[in-house]
């Protein structure tokens, strides 16, 4: 790899997510060559990747060139690779473009999709992690109308127009609840000699509430918001396997469906080269110290979710969404102005903002603190903060038209196929 030499100490970052552009973006204060290393060159806000999937919007809209994100800082570099291993012993990061080597390192490489050791489900279920697995679904979706459209079998028309979602965390509840309104205001239009009744939604958990990290109470209204939608809730069901058609339940029930999405876990992106004793193995989560350093190095550190850090509020770690990542990142451009200049770091400590989740139109929940509550507030103060957070005005201005223009037509703009989907491809 072909960078620039410097007498200034080199901080490599792998990873562009949340924790990683976070970290980077509060380091141009620190006389240090800066050096990204991601298999993509954007950014993706992925609390918005369920829109695209389901035609709210564009991936342009959420995405962000992590080059002109980046761009104010001083000495950065921004290398597209994808990292194959870490050799901590000579302080060097193996890619597919060669080597370099680093005098601190930060691991921000986030999560991947878990299907927990499941190979039937890996191989024919539509994850949703980034943004080419998001236009798969939504083609996927168009592509499997069309096909309905067509079919005179109703057999073959209902394991098309049957959407099933594994996991009711934030992301299955937001999918269900695009779905449901995508029966309800746009499909009856698009698909005018289609019985739209022959589409269910079906949204599957093995706890007994849907969003288990939320409140009983968020828990309550959030289910009875899918329930007036028309998501058909399973709790307390395992999905066990599924063959590309038929999906089977771990009380011995099957169902058709040529839809079949999981969002029922994520594991640690973990990067060749750690000992066991630097991760904890199960969770594939680097064990942490209150400084984000990982355990038996004094110069490579984890941020964001692949940071797995206890701590007395948070004995199981931190939660594995946006807010810890981000100050996270933030928190450890300072500790990295401290070790600079000689001063001692500082210890993490997290501020929850609070848990937030949409089921769709005027339906949202929101845990903040002692507050709880539900509805179009809810709704409004869930809109206000996802377009805070998105990088770059032009997605921030973008996103918020894409909404006034749905919520006034009651309508989805991004209904293309703009390459039809193959899973064999």
């Amino acid at each position: 790899m072909n960078l620039p030499e410097t007498e200034k100490k080199r901080i490599i970052i792998i990873g562009g997510g949340f924790a990683g552009i976070s970290l980077a973006k509060k380091l141009k204060k620190v006389s240090a060559q800066v050096v990204l290393i991601d298999k993509r060159n954007y950014h993706t806000f992925q609390p918005l990747l369920y829109q695209v999937s389901t035609s709210g919007l564009e991936p342009d809209s959420i995405a962000y060139p992590i080059r002109k994100v980046l761009r104010k800082l001083s000495d950065f570099h921004f290398r597209w690779a994808k990292v194959d291993r870490v050799d901590p012993a000579r302080q060097e990061v193996h890619t597919d473009m060669g080597s370099v080597r680093y005098d601190y390192l930060v691991m921000a490489t986030g999560t991947r999709t878990n299907f927990f050791g499941n190979t039937d489900i890996q191989e024919h279920a539509m994850p949703m992690k980034t943004v080419p697995q998001a236009l798969n679904i939504r083609s996927l979706m168009l592509q499997n109308f069309e096909k309905a459209d067509d079919s005179p079998k109703e057999s073959e028309r209902m394991a098309l127009l049957n959407f099933c979602i594994v996991g009711a965390g934030p992301t299955g509840v937001e999918l269900a609840g695009a779905f449901a309104e995508l029966k309800r205001n746009v499909f009856p239009k698009d698909y005018q000699h289609l019985n739209i009744d022959e589409m269910e939604i079906h949204l599957f958990e093995g706890s007994d509430r849907v969003l288990a990290p939320m409140s009983p109470m968020a828990s309550k209204r959030a289910q009875h918001f899918l329930e007036r939608l028309g998501v058909k809730i399973h709790l307390n069901t395992i999905v066990k396997d599924y063959n590309g058609e038929v999906l089977t339940m771990d009380n011995g029930t099957t169902m058709n469906t040529k839809n079949f999405i999981w969002t029922a876990g994520v594991t640690g992106a973990m990067v060749a080269g750690f000992e066991t004793d630097n991760f904890v193995e199960h969770l594939n989560r680097f064990k942490v110290n209150s400084f984000n350093q990982v355990a038996g190095y004094e110069n490579i550190f984890a941020v964001g979710d692949i940071a797995y850090m206890e701590t007395e509020a948070y004995p199981k770690g931190h939660p594995q969404v946006a807010q810890p990542a981000i100050q996270q990142g933030a928190h450890l451009a300072r500790n990295f102005r401290h070790l600079m200049q000689g001063r001692p770091m500082i210890p993490f400590k997290y501020f929850d903002k609070g848990t937030m989740a949409t089921v769709g139109r005027n339906k949202a929940v929101v845990d903040l603190k002692k507050f709880r509550f539900g509805g179009f507030v809810a709704w409004f103060i869930w809109m206000f903060i996802h377009l805070w957070f998105l990088v770059g005005f032009r997605n921030r201005v973008i996103v918020f038209f894409n909404w006034v223009y749905n919520y006034i037509n009651y309508d989805k703009a991004a209904r293309l196929i703009i390459r039809s989907y193959n899973p064999k491809a």
